[in-house]
């Protein structure tokens, strides 16, 4: 376990990463056990799922992020004709102008209409925190909306 760790650290330049990584090996491994090899290495076979794994993890976060500035990018359609904007495509473009923690905490408290506290288990925060996250947000709309009326 040190030296997963030691290697999880090394590869993700985060403690807490690194750490959640580290267990996601060890339970893909426990849950592999079957197909380990008892004349190979365990050392090699774990650090292997390991690696994989940190890889994996990264070419989701590009692709989600990839999906993300394309959707981000994309125009808004209008509903509604003539002069009239659509209320939800504006507050859609406001959205994607708050910060991702605060849009998370935002989406998951008044859309999914979730407690702070579920969402902080979600967020792996404090409860503080998300109630934080959304006044922020909030008041970051706020702003947002009242200097576009200008």
């Amino acid at each position: 376990m040190p030296e997963l760790r030691a290697f999880a650290r090394f590869l993700t330049r985060d403690r807490t990463r690194a750490d959640d990584l580290v267990q996601e090996a060890v339970v893909r491994a426990f849950a592999s056990r079957d197909q380990f090899m008892a004349e190979t290495n365990l050392k090699a076979w774990s650090f292997t799922i390991l690696r994989n794994l940190f890889y994996e993890q990264a070419r989701r976060c590009k692709r989600e992020q990839e999906i993300l500035s394309e959707y981000k990018e994309q125009p808004l359609l209008s509903v509604t004709s003539g002069e009239k904007h659509d209320d939800v495509n504006d507050l859609n473009k406001l959205l994607w102008e708050l910060p991702d923690d605060q849009r998370e905490a935002l989406m998951l408290v008044g859309a999914q209409e979730l407690s702070y506290e579920e969402a902080a288990v979600i967020c792996g925060v404090s409860a503080g925190t998300i109630k934080s996250r959304v006044f922020r947000a909030r008041s970051f709309l706020v702003s947002l909306r009242d200097g576009a009326e200008d």
